[in-house]
C-alpha cells in the first residue's frame, strides 16, 4: 500500500502554511469589506477601485486588537504582501508602509496569481465547503486499526460523491485529486499511514477553513510539527497496545468566520447602495452572510401570491449563468420572495442580463419563493457552477 513519508509529510505542512495565509489574508479583505474600509478613493483626479489606505489600515488593526503597535500591524501586512495577497495600487512599493498610500488585494482587481499550488488550495475549499453544506452521512465518525475518528471520510464514497457532484469525470481523475489534497495538507489519512487511494481507508479534512484566524499567526513561522505517533487530530480514542482506551478530546472548531454575499470585484453603482462583496472563490463558507447592506433597493416587497396573479405586471426571464474562477458576481437579499440586491457590472451575472430589483423564482429548477436569501444562497453556492435562474420584474 501507498504509504506516506516523512518528506511528504513536511511538504503537506508547508503547503498547508501558505493555505493559512492565503484563508488568513481572504478572511481579512472580507472584514475590510463589510467595514467600509476597502473602498474607491480618488487621487490627483483618478479612481482608485477597492483600495485602502495603509495609514488607516494600520490604525484599524490597532483598535480591532489585531496588532499590538504600528510595527507589528507594518509586519503583518508585509507578510500578506510577500505572499502576493496584496500590492500598492500602482506596484510602486514592494514595502508596506506606514503612510498614506493606496494598496488593494489582488483578489479585488484581478491579479491574483492562480499557480497550481492556489487552484488546489481552492479547488479544497470548495470541495469542503460543499461537504459541510449539505446533509450527507459522508463525514461520519468511524473506527480504523482500533481507533474512533470523527469526521472521516471513506476514499471510495468520496470518490463516489465527487462523480456524483460532477466535480471529476472519472474515478481515477478523482483518486489523482484526492492525492493531490493530501500532498497539499487539506485532507489527510486518520493515522498518517496511507496516501489517498479509492478503497476503504479513512481520511479527514486536515484544515478548518471556516477557524477564525488571527493575523498574529503570520508571523509565527513554526510549521505544525509532525507527529511522531500516528495519532490524528480528530481522533476521539485509540486502543492501547494492551487493549486498554486511551482517551482523547476531539478537536472542536473555534469560532467560525461569518463570509459577506455580495459581489465579487468592483465597487457598485449608487443605484445598488452600499456597495457588498461576493467572496472571490465561489463558496469560500457556508456560514449564514452578513447582512452588511441592509438597506434594501427594493420600492416595495410583494408577495409570492402577487408575482403568480395570472395576469398580473410581472414579466418572469429566465437567465443561465456560469460562474467563472472567482464567483457569479450578485447579491440576494430578502425573503419570500428573495430579490437581487445588487449585480457586479462586470460580472458573469450582468452579462446573461440580471438586473437589481428582479424577484427569485427558481434556482436550478427548484421554486424557492418561499425561501429567505441564506437559503437560496446555499442552494447556489453548494450547486454547479453552471446555474439557470427565473426571476420575475416590474416592467
Amino acid at each position: 500500500m501507498d504509504g506516506i513519508g516523512i518528506t511528504m509529510q513536511k511538504k503537506a505542512a508547508e503547503l498547508e502554511r501558505l493555505a493559512e495565509v492565503l484563508v488568513t489574508g481572504e478572511q481579512l479583505r472580507l472584514r475590510l469589506h463589510e467595514g467600509k474600509v476597502i473602498k474607491d478613493r480618488r487621487h490627483h483626479l483618478r479612481t482608485y477601485p477597492n483600495c485602502f489606505v495603509a495609514k488607516e489600515l494600520i490604525d484599524w488593526l490597532i483598535e480591532h486588537k489585531e496588532a499590538s503597535d504600528r510595527d507589528m500591524a507594518i509586519k503583518i501586512m508585509q507578510k500578506l504582501l510577500d505572499q502576493s495577497i496584496i500590492h500598492h495600487v500602482c506596484d510602486e512599493h514592494r514595502e508596506f508602509k506606514d503612510l498614506k498610500l493606496f494598496y488593494r488585494f489582488r483578489k479585488d482587481d484581478g491579479t491574483f496569481p492562480l499557480d497550481s499550488e492556489a487552484k488546489v488550495f481552492m479547488r479544497g475549499q470548495r470541495i469542503y465547503e460543499k461537504l459541510m453544506n449539505t446533509e450527507n452521512t459522508l463525514l461520519l465518525t468511524r473506527e480504523e486499526e482500533g481507533g474512533a475518528f470523527e469526521r472521516t471520510l471513506v476514499a471510495s464514497e468520496f470518490i463516489d460523491w465527487l462523480l456524483q457532484e460532477g466535480e471529476m469525470a472519472t474515478r481515477d481523475e478523482a483518486e489523482q485529486l484526492g492525492r493531490r489534497l493530501l500532498e497539499h495538507g487539506i485532507i489527510q489519512h486518520v493515522t498518517n499511514k496511507h496516501h489517498f487511494v479509492d478503497g476503504p481507508h479513512l481520511y479527514q479534512f486536515r484544515m478548518n477553513f471556516r477557524r477564525r484566524r488571527r493575523l498574529i499567526e503570520l508571523l509565527h513561522e513554526r510549521s505544525r510539527s509532525i507527529p511522531e505517533s500516528h495519532d490524528s487530530p480528530f481522533c476521539l480514542r485509540k486502543q492501547n497496545s494492551d487493549g486498554g482506551n486511551t482517551s482523547f478530546l476531539s478537536v472542536s472548531p473555534t469560532k467560525e468566520i461569518k463570509v459577506t454575499v455580495g459581489v465579487r470585484r468592483s465597487s457598485m453603482s449608487s443605484s445598488c447602495g452600499s456597495s457588498g462583496y461576493y467572496s472571490s472563490s465561489p463558496t469560500l463558507s457556508s456560514s449564514p452572510p452578513v447582512l452588511c447592506n441592509p438597506k434594501s433597493v427594493l420600492k416595495r416587497q410583494v408577495s409570492p401570491e402577487e408575482l403568480q396573479t395570472p395576469g398580473g405586471p410581472f414579466l418572469k426571464k429566465t437567465f443561465t449563468i456560469v460562474g467563472d474562477a472567482v464567483g457569479w458576481g450578485f447579491v440576494v437579499r430578502g425573503s419570500k420572495p428573495c430579490h437581487i440586491q445588487a449585480v457586479d457590472p462586470g460580472g458573469p451575472a450582468a452579462a446573461a442580463g440580471m438586473k437589481v430589483c428582479q424577484f427569485v423564482v427558481s434556482v436550478n429548477g427548484l421554486n424557492v419563493l418561499s425561501h429567505d436569501y441564506r437559503t437560496v444562497s446555499n442552494l447556489i453556492l453548494t450547486g454547479p457552477r453552471t446555474i439557470v435562474m427565473e426571476v420575475m420584474e416590474e416592467p
